[in-house]
């Protein structure tokens, strides 16, 4: 279903609010990890040049995280309390409930010109949207329409694209479906993984908020709709994604084990026990096989070659992969070289899918 961004009264003047000492836009901040706080750091050093103040952060509550599974507090939050700015940690903001009512009338309070979002991971119902005067503002790591939902960095590596980037939208009540603002580029190297492409949208993510707040009125003027036709749902990723079917070809493995670094990684398994796939080499073509899928054709010092499925069933050969380092169950990752000079792999060993 198609929906519209909502329409957001700009009439009031900056000095409108109860207090108007200052002629700033005041700006809550709502994000969780870091991907949210490398845009909340820049912010904070703006403030004077994009003449902003940033009035509250609101985060994900504390989280019970590592082995003793102490409550941790969010990226985010570890910047907003460093730099001595209010934090709200609500659970919800469903008018249905008490908690959420308060959560609405404690974001009234703070008197918000604007609201920026980035990966927060707590929904934000149309009253809570239309509570800034200005309304609420994304900061999505994808060409929009491209791949909404939770994971977009990790689908489009997955997916094999060759540029993605960050977009500024004006938020509405769909899934990523509102306005866009602002679109900026980046090409995806043939090395990135999730992590280094997640840092590489973080910091273009900080650049492109703020460019649109220098002139947010101008920017929301121009906003373009999205065209929902062109719109795939980047789903949350979960652990089972990171098995290896090596019946797959090599370009979709070799995807894979880029898309899944560092969660939840990529993997096989070796005589019953599990083995991560942590790199490989960019597929050679030329490299094919007759050998059966998942058969280990040599270990040698500078990687481990696998065979794979074919790229088409018209093909004679299948392709393989080179495996650059892995980690075997119980110990530390070990370069192909290490792999070669021990014994626990051997040319003709099979990787399979985990027996049930």
């Amino acid at each position: 279903m198609t929906t519209t961004a909502p329409t957001f009264d700009t009439s009031n003047s900056l000095t409108d609010h109860d207090n108007p000492t200052t002629n700033r836009l005041r700006v809550v901040f709502a994000g969780t990890p870091e991907f949210a706080a490398i845009s909340l750091e820049s912010l904070i050093k703006q403030q004077e040049a994009l003449n902003i103040e940033i009035v509250a952060v609101y985060t994900q509550p504390d989280r019970k995280a590592g082995r003793g599974q102490k409550l941790s507090a969010s990226a985010v939050k570890e910047v907003a309390l460093a730099n001595d700015i209010a934090v709200e940690q609500p659970v919800t903001f469903k008018k249905s409930s008490a908690e959420g009512l308060a959560a609405r009338q404690t974001l009234r309070a703070y008197q918000p010109d604007v609201m920026i979002v980035a990966a927060y991971g707590l929904i934000l119902p149309i009253g809570v949207l239309e509570t800034p005067i200005h309304g609420c503002l994304n900061i999505h790591a994808s060409l929009l329409p491209r791949w909404r939902g939770a994971a977009p960095i990790h689908r489009a590596l997955l997916a094999g694209d060759d540029e993605t980037g960050i977009t500024i939208m004006q938020m509405d009540k769909g899934l990523d479906t509102g306005n866009m603002l602002y679109k900026v580029s980046e090409s995806i190297a043939s090395d990135d993984t999730a992590a280094s492409l997640h840092d590489k949208m973080a910091a273009l993510g900080a650049t492109a908020i703020s460019t649109v707040l220098k002139d947010l009125a101008a920017y929301q003027a121009q906003a373009i709709a999205q065209d929902d036709s062109q719109a795939n749902y980047a789903e949350k990723l979960v652990k089972t994604e990171g098995e290896v079917d090596w019946s797959q070809p090599a370009a979709a493995i070799e995807r894979q084990i880029r898309g899944l670094t560092p969660w939840p990684g990529a993997y096989t398994f070796l005589a019953g026990q599990r083995v991560k796939v942590l790199a490989s080499l960019p597929v050679n073509t030329s490299q094919q096989t007759n050998e059966p899928a998942g058969t280990v054709i040599s270990v040698g010092r500078k990687a481990i070659l696998v065979a794979c499925g074919k790229d088409n069933d018209t093909e004679s050969s299948a392709t393989t992969l080179a495996i650059t380092h892995l980690q075997f169950a119980g110990g530390k990752p070990m370069t192909a070289e290490q792999v070669c000079h021990g014994n626990q792999l051997n040319d003709g060993d099979q990787f399979t899918s985990e027996t049930k």
